[in-house]
């Protein structure tokens, strides 16, 4: 299988199911569409899991205690920054409400919260750094991407991958803030366990922010 389909299809299945929430509140307006959120993520993780052994870059862990600590720490960076770049002009469009797992009487459902931020933090960050740092930022630095070693990634593939990684967010400023260190981190360390990592620590950290705060909206 081609090693871009491979590390593609996670995202395109994300992406797909990003779309068909947008219109299933009026194609069934019965169905709380909060709950599609576990089946996205089921979905990827099940599509991970089946293209695991094609993921060389993931095989190993590769992450000294130094480059753990460095990714942790790059990753609450992000999530402090994440949470106070939201001016309007770093936003694309207008903020939504967000995932809100309260019911109507404003009672916090515990088993959308803890299927969010498992999603957030365990599935995401393997779909999207596997397409953006592992497929995409090496592809632009050279088309055979599997023989390029992420140390020789220059500023100009890291600058229009980080770009990309900024759109698909509504903020994008934070989008790209964090794009560019994840996308840092890779070429610094030379593995993609980095950038992981870095995403899991601030997609849990949001996760935890957001509940602790009722600020719905970055979600």
């Amino acid at each position: 299988m081609s090693p871009i389909i491979v590390r593609a299809l996670p995202f395109a299945l994300y992406i797909a199911l990003l779309a068909i929430e947008g219109v299933l509140p009026d194609l069934a307006p019965a169905f709380d569409v909060r709950w599609l959120y576990p089946l996205k993520a089921g979905l990827v993780a099940l599509a991970l899991a089946v293209l695991w052994r094609h993921y060389a870059e993931l095989k190993a862990w590769g992450l000294s205690a130094a480059n753990l600590a460095v990714s942790v720490a790059v990753g609450v960076a992000v999530l402090v920054l994440w949470v106070n770049l939201d001016a309007g002009w770093m936003l694309m469009g207008e903020p939504g409400k967000g995932y809100d797992p309260r019911d109507a009487a404003g009672n916090i459902d515990w088993l959308l919260v803890a299927f969010r931020i498992a999603g957030a933090a365990l599935v995401v960050p393997l779909m999207e750094e596997l397409f953006w740092r592992s497929f995409l930022q090496r592809w632009v630095q050279q088309p055979d991407f599997l023989a390029l070693d992420p140390a020789r990634i220059g500023v100009k593939a890291l600058v229009i991958a980080s770009a990309l990684f900024a759109i698909e967010h509504l903020q994008w400023f934070a989008g790209l803030v964090a794009g560019l260190a994840y996308g840092w981190l890779y070429i610094r360390t030379r593995t993609l366990w980095a950038p992981v990592v870095a995403h899991a620590v601030t997609n849990g950290g949001l996760g935890a922010y957001v509940v602790a705060t009722g600020q719905w909206s970055f979600w």
